[in-house]
């Protein structure tokens, strides 16, 4: 019969995350476009994350840190905010990081799945996509037909390039096209700064394509197939607890009963779910 210290003990070894015997992972959930869409509540940012990410690192005798990532991409700022976020607290907490890609984890997406030492993903993850892009339009022959007459009063021969409603300016372009390519540059560097000899160092890498599971992982971008439950049971134990960590954020439904948003906001925000929608639509989803 176990003594009245052991029951104590055993009893709280059983409670998830105690006990010093009980492997123990923090899952932080990266799903999303990356950047402040929906009103500003509802895109991931570093500010929305951030005390999340921290969380999920203070969780006491953990073994690991996995990200379980969904996104398409977004803001290339926010994208490495976030990544940078990780590194510094698995750095400073000498805890490994595995990321695990669900549907995509693609441009910016594919950033926040380069914060760990090890990437797998489900064999029909999208995977990839390391390129920058900028898209617009141009209205200036539909306020011509209007009958709308622009004015725009500048301080700066700069400041009113590539104005939608005026003819496309080639100097304009090019100066646009040298800020896509030093972004494009930055993500390339990431990319062989974190996956090392394992990324296949060709043009097609870097091109901006993207690829199912198995081609990814014959280009270096990811380790493995492998889905995140099955993965840390495996390498863990099947008694390994897990215990997951989400931002912060509420409908854009509930924030309009509350009165927390305005209908000027409301409409900023149909138009942000707009263009997060195309950022899905681009891998299909």
């Amino acid at each position: 019969m176990a003594s009245f210290p052991d029951t104590i003990q055993n009893l709280w070894r059983a409670l998830p995350f105690t006990g010093s015997d009980r492997p123990r992972i923090s899952v932080i959930e990266l799903s999303g476009v990356i950047g402040s869409i929906g009103a500003g509540r509802k895109g991931l940012t570093l500010t929305r994350l951030e005390k999340t990410i921290e969380a999920a690192f203070k969780l006491g005798h953990i073994d690991a840190v996995a990200l379980s990532i969904n996104s398409p991409g977004g803001s290339a700022v926010q994208s490495r905010l976030i990544h940078n976020c990780i590194r510094r607290h698995a750095k400073e907490r000498d805890i490994p990081v595995l990321a695990f890609i669900e549907d995509v984890g693609a441009s910016g997406g594919y950033i926040l799945s380069l914060a760990a030492d090890e990437i797998y993903a489900d064999e029909s993850s999208i995977v990839g996509s390391i390129g920058v892009i900028s898209a617009t339009f141009g209205f200036e022959g539909l306020i011509a037909k209007a009958g709308v007459e622009r004015r725009v009063y500048t301080a700066g021969a700069n400041k009113s390039q590539l104005d939608p409603f005026q003819p496309e300016n080639p100097e304009d372009v090019a100066r646009l096209k040298e800020i896509l390519d030093d972004i494009h540059a930055q993500f390339i560097a990431l990319v062989r700064e974190r996956r090392g000899d394992k990324i296949l160092d060709n043009e097609d890498v870097f091109s901006g394509a993207f690829w199912a599971a198995d081609a990814a992982r014959a280009r270096g971008l990811i380790d493995g197939t492998a889905q995140l439950g099955d993965f840390l049971r495996a390498r863990f134990g099947k008694d390994v607890k897990i215990k997951r960590f989400s931002p912060e954020g509420g409908s854009l439904l509930r924030r309009i009963l509350s009165g927390e948003t305005t209908s000027s906001a409301v409409a900023d925000a149909l138009f942000d779910k707009a263009e997060a929608r195309s950022l899905w639509a681009r891998y299909g989803l």
